[in-house]
C-alpha cells in the first residue's frame, strides 16, 4: 500500500463510531472509546474526521440518512394505502429496536434528550432530524387526504410516538407493549382518515 493512503474504510469506521455514540451517548464516549471502536488511533481520528463533535455530527447525518430512506420507502404508498404506509413507518422503528446488531433506542432521540448539555450544532442537528421526520409524515398524511389541521396534528403525534418507542425500548418495554402503543395510534388515525369509496 502507498505511504499516506488511508488504510481503513471510512464507512466502516463511521458505522463503528455511530454505534459507540448510540450505545453510550456523546458525553460518555471518550476518544479512547472511539479509538477502540474504530480501530483508529487519536491522530487518525482527528485527521480523518476532525474533533469529537465533528465526528458526532457525521454519525448523526449517517444515522438520519440510513433510517430516513427506510421511512421514505415505508411512506411511499401513503396516497393509496395510508394506514399500511404509516404502520410500515412504525415497523422501521420496531425492526431497528429488535435488531440485535444495534443498540436499543434511537440516536436522534437520545441526542434530543441530551440537547441542553450538548453544543449548539449538535442540538440543532437533532432538532433538524426530528423536523424532517415530522415533515415526512405530514407529506404522507396530506397524500392520504387528511384535513390540513389534522395532518399537522397527526404528524406531530406520530413523530412523538415514534421517538417514545425508542425511549421505551431503552427502559426495557416489551415488544408487545411497543406494538400496543402503535396500535392505539393507528386506531386513532383510522378514525380520522376519510372513508374510501
Amino acid at each position: 500500500m502507498m505511504a499516506g493512503k488511508k488504510q481503513f474504510d471510512v464507512d466502516t469506521a463511521l458505522d463503528a463510531a455511530m454505534v459507540q455514540f448510540w450505545r453510550a451517548g456523546y458525553a460518555d464516549t471518550s476518544l479512547d472509546d472511539l479509538s477502540r471502536a474504530t480501530g483508529l488511533n487519536r491522530s487518525s481520528l482527528y485527521s480523518s474526521f476532525g474533533d469529537k463533535e465533528s465526528l458526532y455530527l457525521r454519525c448523526l447525518d449517517r444515522y438520519a440518512a440510513r433510517y430516513g430512506s427506510r421511512y421514505d420507502h415505508a411512506l411511499s404508498r401513503a396516497s393509496e394505502e395510508p394506514l399500511r404506509a404509516v404502520r410500515a413507518f412504525f415497523e422501521v422503528t420496531l425492526e431497528r429496536i429488535a435488531d440485535p446488531d444495534v443498540p436499543d433506542g434511537c440516536l436522534i432521540a437520545q441526542t434530543a434528550m441530551a440537547a441542553p448539555v450538548l453544543g449548539p450544532a449538535i442540538a440543532a442537528r437533532a432538532v433538524e432530524a426530528l423536523g424532517l421526520q415530522r415533515a415526512r409524515l405530514r407529506t404522507a398524511l396530506d397524500a392520504a387526504r387528511l384535513a390540513e389541521g389534522e395532518a399537522d396534528d397527526f404528524a406531530v403525534h406520530m413523530t412523538a410516538v415514534n421517538q417514545s418507542l425508542a425511549v421505551m425500548s431503552r427502559t426495557g418495554a416489551s415488544r408487545k407493549q411497543l406494538r400496543t402503543v402503535v396500535d392505539i395510534s393507528m386506531s386513532a388515525l383510522s378514525r380520522a382518515l376519510p372513508a374510501r369509496s
